[in-house]
């Protein structure tokens, strides 16, 4: 199996194009023809996590964070981020990162945390905008289901626990074949009619292109007419953090005691407990003190993310409790995800879990 096998994979379950700005995303260090032998999984990608890819075999690193965020000018080794790339480069190991796209798919990391809390009725906390799109085509009446089919296999028509979703209408459409066509139906300079439906559907703006192609493969017309319109719609399947609630009402303290448990916390930061009982809990993993606002307007009574400064902890005006959990602590399951998606995939290729902790942070 090569290496471009598993990226496609993984970049159809988070395609690149959804992640942020800012991110480095994908294949870093590495050839995508190469064959693979063995994938280690990681939060994050550091020497002693490529030390361990040596120990056991493995020329694919997958990583949640991308060793390489800013563009490196020289790699002569004198910080750790260097080391990593030499020695990858030098042992002919591949580094591939997953990290903001995965964060914002609806069952990616976030997901992971509110299973491992027991949330129900999870949402995305706070959705996407300006990616979505509608994509109309016309299709002769027989060959609808088909092309239909095709277009939902590649992404089309999902809407929040709801797939395969489209609209459609009937109609007739007309058509003159000119010198060169090579006309499905009816004969050059003459004009022709056709049964026709309108399919209509939603779809995730980077998952159109793999749309489209998969609609004029399943097309029988050598010309179709189609079009994509863009949308103000939010998009509810994908996104920042997420929200839900326990099954039943606890106190504060009981709600800090089960996220310590379940995060394995050397220490939460939080601020004043609330007299009143919790139910409604949102969540980030990483760094969410950006979607506090998010949190407190859908009435989430603990938010539960990582890395606030000390200022920001003022902005809960005891509206909400704030829980600070820790970077590596909110996204350490990260890397069962991946495992997970991969040896399902892949369930005859060698996949390990990685037994370096790479926190870099100790509580005393």
């Amino acid at each position: 199996m090569k290496i471009r096998e598993v990226t496609r994979y993984l970049e159809d379950v988070a395609p690149l194009s959804s992640q942020e700005g800012y991110d480095n995303s994908g294949l870093i260090v590495g050839n995508h023809n190469d064959e693979v032998s063995a994938i280690l999984i990681s939060l994050d990608c550091i020497e002693s996590i490529v030390d361990e890819a040596i120990e056991k075999g493995c020329n694919l690193i997958v990583s949640h964070h991308p060793i390489v965020f800013k563009g490196l000018k020289r790699l002569n080794g004198k910080n750790y981020v260097e080391r990593t790339v030499l020695k990858a480069i030098r042992n002919n190991i591949a580094i591939y990162a997953i990290h903001t796209n995965l964060d914002n798919y609806r069952f990616g990391v976030n997901r992971e945390m509110g299973e491992r809390l027991n949330m129900k009725n999870i949402q995305v906390l706070k959705p996407s905008s300006d990616n979505l799109q509608k994509i109309n085509v016309f299709v002769p009446s027989d060959y609808a289901d088909k092309v239909a089919s095709d277009m939902f296999e590649a992404g089309a028509g999902a809407i929040g626990d709801y797939d395969q979703c489209s609209f459609r209408t009937s109609g007739t459409g007309t058509y003159r074949p000119l010198q060169g066509s090579n006309p499905w139906e009816g004969k050059q300079g003459e004009q022709s009619q056709a049964g026709e439906v309108r399919l209509e559907m939603v779809v995730s703006s980077h998952r159109s292109g793999k749309v489209v192609r998969a609609m004029l493969n399943a097309h029988p017309y050598e010309e179709v007419a189609f079009d994509l319109v863009d949308l103000v719609n939010s998009n509810k399947d994908e996104g920042a953090g997420m929200i839900g609630e326990l099954k039943n009402p606890v106190s504060a303290n009981e709600i800090l005691e089960r996220i310590k448990s379940t995060f394995k916390c050397g220490v939460v930061r939080h601020t004043k407990l609330p007299n009143d009982k919790v139910q409604k809990v949102a969540w980030c993993g990483g760094s969410g003190s950006f979607l506090l606002g998010a949190a407190k307007d859908q009435g989430a009574d603990v938010f539960i993310t990582a890395d606030f400064k000390y200022h920001e902890f003022f902005d809960a005006e005891d509206q909400i409790l704030i829980a600070d959990i820790g970077h590596y602590e909110s996204e350490q399951f990260t890397s069962d995800l991946l495992q997970g998606l991969l040896t399902k995939k892949f369930p005859k290729f060698a996949v390990h879990l990685t037994e370096v902790n790479t926190n870099p942070v100790n509580y005393f």
